[in-house]
């Protein structure tokens, strides 16, 4: 095995009360002034202000940028930048999921680099370190807050790019499971199979070790365990702090074993029809590890065993399939959509949809090598 790198940030709090103790570490680096990336949703609860209070109260001011979309897009890097320049601030809070954590990090990444954040797609594309950024997750499964990955819709061409970049990487992460309660079922399953996704992926790539091998597995187990509670009885504070481990088990994973075609092609379905990160790859994972299963049979059979079922006596061949069954049993029972069409995919969109997947950075190290046509065929098995 070749020389890795494994890329985590310096100091990452997780469990009760991680929102406090991260609040005394960011006094303790001196910073002063924050722009907080976060959405109107975050705002409307009051949750950001339950964060801009406790800031004040330690001598630290704030600047509030909630713009942040779903699909965080290009303009909105831009209007963001705009309000840290403006506002002088000397760091960057990402506050929220994947979508203000990878806006934060666009926004932080130009602003030490300069130019525009189409320049960084692909993989370390940047020179210098972004401007620091502490990221506080409120929920369980992008990951996005640990990690080097950053996606951005780039609204001209109409896809997600990938920015995968170890300038990327927030120098604190927070996972405070408190912070996670109040989320509705729906977008905790859906930030569930994503994290699920990350670690199944994981498990499959090509760029797999021993270390990324053990968080992808105790991940799994993990969710297996959890989720279906989580989205049940969204305030077992017990369940939410077993996922909140989850997602960021399956963090350390992708982040240093990274992706596969699950997540290239659910990137395209979202910068194009701008559907949900997590319902894309709930919906894909299934339909593209039976594309890869001739060629990771073995490790989809561990997937299954992870996931309760009982594989003594199968084959690796009938342990992939019952991996497959597996996701295809929780992601229903936890009420995620089964069909892309039933999201507004189209058949004829799909050609355009796997000529951009097959561009996508994640796609390399997918554990079997896809033409156009076996993608075009994933999207159609899924519809």
């Amino acid at each position: 095995m070749t020389a890795t790198k494994f890329f985590i940030p310096a100091v990452n709090t997780i469990g009760q009360g991680a929102l406090d103790v991260a609040v005394d570490d960011i006094v303790a680096l001196g910073f002063k002034k924050a722009l907080i990336v976060t959405d109107k949703p975050l705002v409307e609860l009051g949750m950001v202000e339950g964060l801009t209070s406790k800031l004040k109260d330690k001598g630290i001011d704030a600047i509030i940028f909630d713009g942040t979309q779903p699909n965080p897009t290009t303009g909105n890097v831009v209007a963001g930048l705009a309000m840290l320049t403006e506002n002088h601030c000397d760091f960057v809070i990402s506050f929220g999921g994947g979508s203000p954590h990878d806006c934060a990090k666009g926004i932080a990444l130009v602003a030490a680099n300069g130019g525009k954040i189409q320049d960084y797609e692909g993989v370390d594309q940047s020179e210098k370190p972004q401007m620091p950024l502490v990221a506080i997750n409120t929920t369980a499964g992008t990951a996005s807050e640990m990690t080097r990955f950053c996606i951005i819709t780039d609204e001209s061409r109409h896809i997600k790019m990938a920015i995968v970049d170890k300038h990327t990487t927030p120098l604190l992460s927070v996972n405070d499971p408190e912070l996670m309660k109040a989320k509705p079922a729906f977008l905790t399953a859906a930030t569930g199979m994503d994290a699920l996704t990350h670690s199944v992926e994981a498990l499959v790539s090509t760029a797999a070790t021993p270390i990324t091998d053990a968080c992808a597995e105790k991940s799994i187990a993990l969710i297996a365990t959890n989720l279906r509670q989580a989205v049940k009885q969204g305030d077992d504070i017990d369940a939410r702090e077993q996922m909140a481990y989850a997602q960021f088990l399956g963090g350390m994973a992708f982040n240093n074993a990274s992706l596969g075609h699950v997540h290239a092609m659910a990137h395209q379905l979202g910068g194009f029809y701008d559907l949900p990160h997590g319902v894309c790859n709930a919906l894909l994972l299934p339909h593209v590890q039976a594309f890869n299963a001739p060629v990771v049979a073995a490790k989809l059979k561990l997937v299954a065993q992870l996931m309760g079922k009982d594989v003594a006596g199968l084959t690796d061949d009938e342990g992939a399939q019952a991996a497959l069954e597996a996701i295809k049993e929780l992601a229903l029972e936890i009420g995620i959509p089964q069909s892309l069409s039933s999201l507004g995919v189209k058949e004829e969109d799909i050609p355009t949809l796997a000529t951009n997947a097959l561009n996508d950075a994640c796609g390399l190290t997918n554990p079997r090598e896809a033409t156009h046509d076996d993608i075009c065929q994933i999207f159609k098995n899924a519809l």
